[in-house]
């Protein structure tokens, strides 16, 4: 993953159209149930798929091949439907082809014994901070010749495809990205009179709009970040990034832990704040991804930090509210005039290294599918006609796969524009964004690392911030980091 900070008013154009992870869509933490479908098309001819792709050396429809594919969770209906419909669309393409849809959704802590039992499927689901991991590892496939014969790899968006490129090996295909954001529930606010403070905030700002909306007798929080999992560490590293901080350094062949620097302290001083002064986060601050999601959904809480697109979606699809009172922002700023720096984060597939030749071709046409093409947007124009008639909205990725200046991206807003439950990310909050990668190794370690500190400072007033997080830090170097060595 590159390590540089990228600011996304570049990304504007596709960004009106807005939005981890994963930790889980921790860059990964919020995966959107109504993402487009972030899948396929690179069919043997233009005619067969509606997107012209480079032809595989030997043709690949002759051949009789199994995959399995990562499938989405029941809870996504709308996306087990596109994928479905994708499933029956490449079967008429590739109908040598039998597809097993895989229920196993990726896991750090069992990707090992996957690959080990010979059990990960051929194409598996996995986030940003997993590329070197899984290259190192010898779990994800080189699919440099592929990728390169890819007639549109020169289209594919640099912001998110670059993660999975290291050196000059190629090991995952991007389906979409976020730069972690804060969701505010406008009615909330207006409902205590409290002003909704301009997109380029400040630490101060949050602070006080949390104090100034909490009403712990009615079981209300003015911000809920997340305190258990993994997702716990990532939703706190934006703010060390927004303080400076760094997560580790690598020199001279080594890496060193980095959060536990001055930015570390005042990062989590801003946690203890909000705990302890403001009284904003719940008082049961145990939430995960899923827990503190739906809190926002159900008016549990005016504000929650993740991937915007899986809270929007939540927000109207299930706690029925109205696009004007779910408000998305940048990460605030430390300081005013400082930067509105977030996690950037995002969801790709990648191949088994362990699948056959021909099984890693397909694979890959597989998660090419839609890519580019007529008839993928056909089909989320589709879905997005099915939710209307649902009373549905539709919930676009933060940033696509694709370039949003190239002449596909401009297709894809011409859909969007025609349709008002097509939600619509400010122009204004969008061009604030700046989205930094996160740390290239050992990532979700640290999340998990940092979760046990901040629930030292939400559970325990007083907490040693600064001994906290040098025991943090002496724990990520001697489990992790002095293992490491870097050419």
């Amino acid at each position: 993953m590159r390590k540089t900070s990228m600011t996304l008013a570049t990304l504007a154009a596709s960004a009106l159209l807005l939005s981890a992870c994963g930790g889980n869509n921790n860059n990964n933490a919020s995966s959107s149930s109504s993402a487009a479908p972030a899948s396929s098309s690179a069919a043997p001819t233009a005619e067969a798929s509606g997107s012209a792709s480079a032809a595989p050396a030997d043709d690949l429809t002759q051949k009789k091949v199994t995959i399995s594919i990562y499938y989405p969770t029941p809870d996504l209906v709308e996306k087990r439907a596109l994928e479905d419909d994708k499933i029956k669309r490449f079967n008429e393409v590739y109908p040598n082809v039998t597809i097993v849809k895989s229920d196993w959704q990726y896991n750090p802590n069992e990707i090992g014994m996957k690959m080990g039992a010979g059990e990960a499927p051929t194409l598996f689901n996995t986030y940003a901070t997993e590329g070197k991991f899984l290259a190192e590892k010898g779990w994800a496939a080189d699919i440099t010749d592929l990728f390169n014969a890819y007639q549109y790899k020169d289209q594919m968006n640099p912001i998110l495809q670059d993660q999975f490129i290291l050196g000059d090996k190629v090991y995952g295909i991007a389906q979409q990205g976020y730069v972690t954001g804060t969701v505010v529930n406008k009615k909330l606010l207006d409902g205590k009179g409290v002003a909704v403070p301009a997109y380029d905030w400040t630490w101060d700002d949050m602070l006080k709009t949390a104090q100034a909306v909490a009403d712990p007798g009615k079981g209300i929080a003015g911000i809920a970040p997340m305190g258990k999992g993994n997702e716990a560490g990532w939703n706190w590293t934006n703010f060390l990034f927004e303080a400076g901080g760094e997560i580790q350094n690598v020199a001279d062949g080594k890496v060193t832990s980095a959060f536990n620097s001055d930015a570390g302290v005042k990062a989590m001083e801003f946690y203890n704040k909000l705990a302890w002064e403001a009284k904003a986060i719940p008082k049961d601050w145990a939430l995960g991804w899923g827990d503190a999601v739906g809190a926002f959904a159900q008016g549990r809480t005016a504000m929650v930090i993740a991937g915007p697109d899986g809270p929007v979606d939540q927000a109207l699809n299930q706690g029925g509210m109205k696009p004007e009172d779910v408000l998305v922002y940048p990460m605030p700023a430390a300081e005013a005039g400082g930067k509105h720096t977030g996690v950037l984060g995002g969801d790709f597939l990648v191949i088994n290294p362990n699948a056959t030749k021909d099984e890693q071709a397909i694979a890959f046409q597989y998660a090419v599918f839609d890519y580019f093409s007529d008839k993928g947007l056909a089909s989320v124009e589709e879905n997005i006609q099915a939710r209307k008639k649902d009373n549905k909205y539709f919930i676009p990725p933060v940033i696509q796969y694709f370039k949003d200046d190239s002449e596909y991206g401009q297709k894809v807003k011409a859909v969007y524009a025609k349709y008002d439950n097509v939600y619509q990310y400010n122009a204004d909050s969008q061009a604030l964004l700046d989205g930094k990668p996160e740390a290239q190794y050992n990532t979700q370690d640290y999340y998990a690392t940092m979760t046990n500190v901040i629930q030292e400072v939400f559970s325990k007033k007083g907490t040693d911030i600064k001994g906290q997080l040098d025991v943090a830090a002496k724990t990520m170097q001697s489990k992790f980091y002095d293992a490491i060595k870097v050419e």
